[in-house]
C-alpha cells in the first residue's frame, strides 16, 4: 500500500476564523471529518485510515473542525452560532471548489456532515461512522453530557466515562473554553430530514458502541443506508483498520 504523504492547509471561514485541512491522496475527493475533543490526525491519518483510502484512488481532505487541532479555538459564544461546524464544511466545499465529491465522519464529524447534507450540500456518498438514531435526532443528550465533563475536570472518577473523556481531551490539549460553547452550536436532525436524504449512505460502528443509539436504526430509516459491523467501541473503533476497511471499500463500489 502507497500514498502520497499528507499536507496542511488552512483558509479563513466567512467570519474570519482560521480553520486548517490536511490531504492524502490524489483522485475522487472525499472530505472525512473527525469526532469532538479529536482531529484529523488522530480520528484519520494516526491509524492508517487515510493512507488506506488514498491507496485506492482517492483525494482525502481531513479539516481540523472549529476548536479542535490546528483551526483557530476563539473563547467567544458568539463565534459558535447555531450548524457552524456544518457552514465551516460548506465552506471548505466552496473554498476547494469541490462539485463531484463523498463526504463523511465519525461522532460529532458524522452529525455535522448529515447537516452538512441537510443544509444543502450533494456528495456522491455519505458515511455516518460512530452514529446512531438518537445522537442525530436528540443532540442535547450528548451535548449535557460533555458539558459535565468539561465544568468538572479534575473531579470525575476514575475510569468513568467522564474520566476516560477528560483524559482524551488531555492527550489532545483540547482547550475547554473553546469547547464548552461549541456544544451549544449542535442542532438535532429530524427523522423527515434524514428519510430525505437519497444517496446511499454507509453507517458503519464499533460492535460495543452505544453511546449514540443505534446505528442500525439509522440505517434503516435512510431510503439507501447500510450498516457495518466493526469492532470495538465508541472510543477504540476508530483505532481498529477495520473501519478504514470499509469505508475504502463503500467508496470504491
Amino acid at each position: 500500500m502507497s500514498a502520497t504523504a499528507p499536507t496542511k492547509h488552512s483558509f479563513k471561514a466567512p467570519d474570519g476564523v482560521d480553520l486548517a485541512w490536511h490531504e492524502q491522496g490524489e483522485g475522487r475527493p472525499v472530505i472525512l471529518l473527525h469526532g469532538l475533543f479529536s482531529d484529523a490526525e488522530t480520528n484519520w491519518l494516526k491509524f492508517g485510515h487515510a493512507a488506506l483510502i488514498a491507496a485506492r484512488g482517492f483525494r482525502v481532505i481531513m479539516p481540523d473542525l472549529r476548536a479542535h487541532g490546528h483551526s483557530s479555538k476563539p473563547h467567544d459564544a458568539a463565534a459558535y452560532p447555531p450548524d457552524i461546524l456544518a457552514q465551516d464544511g460548506l465552506a471548505l466545499i466552496e473554498h476547494l471548489e469541490l462539485r463531484d465529491y463523498d463526504l463523511g465522519g465519525y461522532s460529532l464529524g458524522a452529525r455535522t456532515a448529515v447537516r452538512i447534507v441537510v443544509m444543502g450540500a450533494t456528495p456522491g456518498k455519505l458515511i455516518v461512522s460512530g452514529m446512531g438514531l438518537r445522537g442525530l435526532l436528540d443532540t442535547g443528550r450528548r451535548s449535557a453530557h460533555f458539558k459535565t465533563i468539561l465544568t468538572g475536570l479534575g473531579t470525575h472518577e476514575r475510569g468513568s466515562p467522564e474520566w476516560l473523556a477528560e483524559a482524551f481531551l488531555k492527550t489532545q490539549g483540547g482547550d475547554p473554553k473553546a469547547l464548552l460553547p461549541l456544544l451549544d452550536s449542535f442542532v438535532d436532525t429530524s427523522e423527515a430530514e434524514l428519510r430525505a436524504i437519497s444517496i446511499p449512505v454507509l453507517v458503519p460502528s464499533g460492535i460495543d458502541d452505544h453511546d449514540n443509539g443505534s446505528s442500525e436504526d439509522l440505517a434503516k430509516l435512510l431510503q439507501d443506508g447500510c450498516y457495518a459491523e466493526v469492532p470495538g467501541n465508541h472510543m477504540s473503533a476508530v483505532t481498529k483498520p477495520d473501519l478504514g476497511r470499509v469505508i475504502a471499500d463503500f467508496l470504491e463500489t
